[in-house]
């Protein structure tokens, strides 16, 4: 049986879930209809710090009633170079970020490395919990790329240019129950779910450097840049042994969780600040020796290992085999 690749929801400290954004005051308000989609006005949010198993980036969200209906964002498409297996995401998207969620729609490209060292580059989108469906657009290290995410009741469209070569996609797909709470501009160490449902963050390719420009999203009818005083603004840093607890995805357990899979990566990313006109921000990959030790944290949900017995799944379609060691750690 294959191991299905998915892009997975925030696996975070357990202390970073989204709380609402604080009520605007009239000299606040006034400001953010200033924003616009290709910078903040005058007052920004600060970004509080976040760490997470699998994402670096930001994350917002909105105090509207709604949510968010739009996010858009561009970057320059890292290349990849290693003599190990690795891989690499980088997307646009909404929803995911909260405890609560259970979908997440998103729009981006991959660079992946094979256990020979040899790079694959490919397009995508993901409608959680749903896995990724790679769309019909050739991409390139170096290519500039532009994608947004557009939510409209059930109807979900997901957009895609390459702006060097000229090629673009866009589909309207249909979702039941679409996440609209938050918008994300992220870096991701993608996960594989196992024939049983499990879900384990894979090896995180070295991907150097990833700079998004042009980010904005709009909620309750106002758009504006990532650090708009109408959002709550959250700067991720991936560290596999910092995130005790998972807030996405649909419950997906903490990888970091799990004590010597060999696909657990010890390999981190970290954003920088936002530019002073909030639209852009570089991820750059570190890499770190830093691995969990497998211990649960009361205060995250987490649960000791309980002393059952290890087991595995063979590699398949392209992915590496893995196993699980007696006793393991959920994060929820």
């Amino acid at each position: 049986m294959s191991i299905q690749r998915l892009i997975c929801g925030l696996v975070a400290a357990a202390s970073t879930a989204f709380v609402a954004a604080p009520a605007a005051s009239a000299d606040t308000a006034s400001a953010a209809s200033a924003a616009t989609a290709s910078g903040a006005s005058a007052q920004t949010t600060p970004a509080q710090s976040a760490v997470s198993a699998n994402w670096s980036g930001y994350v917002a969200g909105s105090n509207s009633a709604n949510g968010f209906s739009s996010v858009s964002g561009s970057w320059t498409q890292p290349s990849v170079s290693s003599s190990t297996q690795g891989y690499s995401a980088f997307w646009v998207g909404l929803g995911g970020a909260s405890q609560q969620s259970g979908s997440l729609e998103q729009v981006g490209t991959a660079a992946d490395t094979s256990v020979n060292g040899q790079p694959t580059y490919y397009a995508w989108y993901e409608l959680v919990p749903a896995a990724e469906t790679k769309l019909d657009l050739a991409i390139h290290p170096g290519d500039q790329m532009a994608g947004s995410v557009t939510v409209n009741g059930t109807n979900v469209t997901i957009s895609l240019s390459d702006k060097t070569t000229g090629q673009s996609v866009t589909k309207t797909l249909t979702m039941s129950n679409p996440d609209t709470s938050s918008a994300e501009w992220i870096a991701e160490a993608p996960s594989a779910q196992s024939p049983s449902g499990d879900v384990q963050a894979l090896p995180l390719a070295n991907f150097g450097q990833v700079t998004f420009t042009n980010t904005s999203a709009t909620a309750g009818g106002h758009t504006g840049s990532i650090s708009d005083p109408n959002w709550t603004v959250q700067q991720v840093s991936l560290q596999p042994s910092g995130a005790t607890g998972a807030l996405a995805g649909g419950g997906r357990f903490n990888p970091a969780g799990l004590e010597g899979v060999s696909q657990l990566s010890s390999a981190g990313a970290s954003a920088s600040s936002v530019s002073s006109d909030g639209s852009s921000f570089t991820v750059t990959y570190s890499a770190s020796t830093a691995q969990s030790s497998g211990a649960g944290s009361a205060s995250a949900g987490g649960y000791p290992a309980d002393g059952s017995s290890g087991y595995g799944y063979p590699g398949a379609d392209g992915y590496p085999g893995y196993g699980y060691p007696g006793g393991y750690v959920y994060g929820y």
